[in-house]
């Protein structure tokens, strides 16, 4: 019966390994994601140049800064000024956060669901990748919107003249939308861990 049994075992394991190999069908999807990666590197650059340009007076860098950022004023823009300089820098804070977003889900993502990276004992694995699941990695994900969600809030705010008060509403609502539902997983990620916790002890 055993012998029987390891044989139709045997007999199925190529399409197990045929399943369990359609994972590495995410590799183009994380190179996809490096590439993208790039382009908010080249992004970041073109517009911290532009920064300096225009507080070394150039015209052209701060007439590019203004329509980037979408900033208007009653008046005419002829120099930098703080809430111009406010919203570019945000939008590089923005930048930032969003690669750093992209790493957590190239990074985390790869380990997952698709290969070990074995970075055990190097010195720049990241503190949260030697605990990654994929319950952590939503989790952090979220966290990570969260932020995001703040500092295009705060740059809405900033920039308030130029936005209708429905836009306005709709950001908030939007924004808390995200806390609502960072907090929701959160609480599941939670509540699902104490349940496998509590089975585990003995009755």
């Amino acid at each position: 019966m055993p012998s029987k049994f390891n044989a139709q075992h045997a007999a199925l394991r190529p399409l197990p390994n045929i399943i369990f190999a359609s994972r590495w069908l995410q590799l183009p999807l994380y190179l996809g994601l490096i590439a993208a990666q790039g382009i908010y590197v080249y992004h970041f650059w073109v517009e911290l140049i532009h920064l300096i340009e225009a507080a070394f007076g150039s015209a052209d860098a701060l007439q590019k800064l203004v329509t980037s950022i979408g900033y208007k004023s009653g008046t005419e823009v002829t120099s930098l000024n703080e809430t111009i300089i406010m919203l570019v820098v945000l939008a590089l804070i923005d930048v930032v956060m969003i690669s750093n977003l992209l790493i957590m889900v190239i990074v985390g993502g790869y380990e997952t669901f698709v290969s070990r990276l074995n970075l055990e004992g190097h010195p720049d694995q990241p503190e949260w990748l030697s605990h990654v699941n994929a319950s952590v990695l939503k989790v952090k994900l979220a966290t990570a919107i969260i932020g995001i969600s703040s500092i295009h809030l705060l740059k809405t705010f900033i920039n308030a003249d130029n936005y209708s008060d429905r836009v306005l509403i709709a950001q908030t609502a939007i924004h808390i939308a995200f806390l609502l539902s960072a907090l929701a997983i959160a609480l599941t990620d939670r509540l699902l861990s104490h349940s496998h916790g509590g089975g585990n002890k003995p009755h």
